[in-house]
């Protein structure tokens, strides 16, 4: 790397760190199924998210380039702590429903601004060639938050014997992020390129911005993964779940506390191979002979359609193996197609392109959660990811080899 571990860096590294300390991530599935929600509920529930996501992502995403990054992930902040809080007291879906609303509105403030915010620091530098490394480095860290967070949960869970209580812990770290964000430079408020322009006159050229293919070509690839895996990531508790009950330990422990052992473990290796696969994801870009983007996109769909096939043959073992594949594949994409799209949007409108790359992959995040809540109600959850995994490999491999995506262009 040619860039310092300066202060902040590390301001940087410790956002994500602390921003997936959200300990009820491991068991958020489980924790609503034991409330009495049918997979459909649950289903419609991340489905209505990401709809209030898509309405406000372009327009937080312009009101954080015009009127503040730091401003906007403050807000954000304060709506992610009401909604764990509203988690916690939690016991009908009226009440879940508030607090599903209160997360899309969190996350609408938070999505693409700090992305934002680090390309903008990196162009202020001279460190923009560094940004696939940067920004996969400081990715990793959250990766690692995401690991510590689930064996801490696992550790709550065994000793507390119940899921509730990892919610309102979840808001310590909140609090402390909050506070991080607020000491960040205020120069980092703003897009170091000034404007003055209006929110209609912004949202005008972003239009034209979002026109160009090649930014288009590089939002939907990327959208596109992001949303499959965010629609089926937290089913993967239930192959942990199996898992977990059937190792011959702790047998005298009740079925709750070997849950929260076992799964915060294997948590916690998962989001430590997806830190490795973020801080090596420079390396995979350069040395891939392939176009990295497609091919990645064909492996992450792939591995989905195996597990869920694993699944419905029993194989659960295997089945978890190839699951995780998928977060290893999402983390290897993330900065690379970070770091792309940064190469080819005015930095002013980073941040509300970004914003528009959420609302897409928050479109279809809404529609796979309702398909796969619906086809997990129909048989179970192997099927469904079966059947979602291989009708979106097929189409894309359509896509992909129609338009000649896998192979790079020859140098002249």
């Amino acid at each position: 790397m040619s860039f310092p571990k300066n202060k902040q860096y590390y301001k940087f590294c410790f956002y994500g760190f602390l921003k997936n300390l959200r300990f009820f991530d491991a068991f958020f599935l489980l924790y609503l199924r034991s409330k009495g929600m049918s997979y459909t509920e649950i289903g419609s529930l991340y489905a209505i998210r990401e709809i209030l996501t898509n309405l406000l992502e372009v327009p937080t995403g312009i009101i954080a380039d015009l009127y503040g990054r730091k401003n906007a992930l403050a807000g954000s902040f304060l709506a992610y702590i009401l909604s764990f809080y509203l988690f916690y007291i939690g016991n009908s879906y009226g009440i879940f429903l508030l607090a599903f609303i209160l997360y899309g509105i969190g996350d609408a403030f938070r999505s693409g601004t700090h992305k934002a915010m680090i390309m903008d620091y990196l162009k202020r530098n001279n460190w923009f060639d560094q940004k696939i490394n940067y920004y996969g480095h400081t990715r990793a860290c959250s990766q690692r938050g995401s690991a510590i967070s689930s064996l801490l949960a696992g550790l709550i869970v065994f000793y507390s014997g119940n899921y509730q209580n990892i919610f309102l812990l979840s808001i310590i770290p909140y609090i402390l992020d909050l506070f991080l964000i607020l000491s960040y430079p205020n120069y980092l408020n703003k897009s170091s390129k000034k404007s003055n322009k209006k929110f209609f006159s912004t949202f005008k050229d972003l239009y034209w911005v979002l026109r160009k293919p090649k930014v288009f070509s590089i939002m939907h690839s990327s959208a596109f993964h992001t949303a499959y895996l965010k629609s089926i990531k937290d089913y993967i508790q239930f192959l942990m779940k199996f898992i977990a009950l059937s190792l011959p330990f702790f047998l005298y422990l009740n079925d709750k506390k070997r849950e929260g052992f076992w799964i915060g473990i294997l948590y916690f290796i998962l989001y430590m191979l997806n830190a490795w696969a973020s801080s090596k994801a420079g390396y995979f870009e350069k040395k891939s002979k392939y176009k990295i983007v497609g091919i990645t996109l064909l492996s992450g769909l792939s591995f989905g359609t195996i597990s869920g096939w694993l699944q419905l043959n029993n194989y659960y073992y295997w089945a978890l193996l190839f699951f995780a594949g998928i977060y290893i594949v999402e983390n290897i994409r993330k900065p690379i197609l970070t770091g792309y799209l940064a190469e080819v949007v005015p930095q002013e409108y980073l941040a509300s392109v970004l914003s528009a790359q959420n609302l897409y992959k928050t479109f279809l995040t809404a529609i796979l959660s309702l398909v796969f809540g619906a086809l997990s109600d129909y048989k179970n959850v192997g099927f469904a990811l079966f059947v979602l995994s291989l009708i979106l490999l097929m189409i894309n491999v359509f896509i992909i080899f129609r338009l000649n995506l896998l192979n790079k262009p020859r140098k002249q």
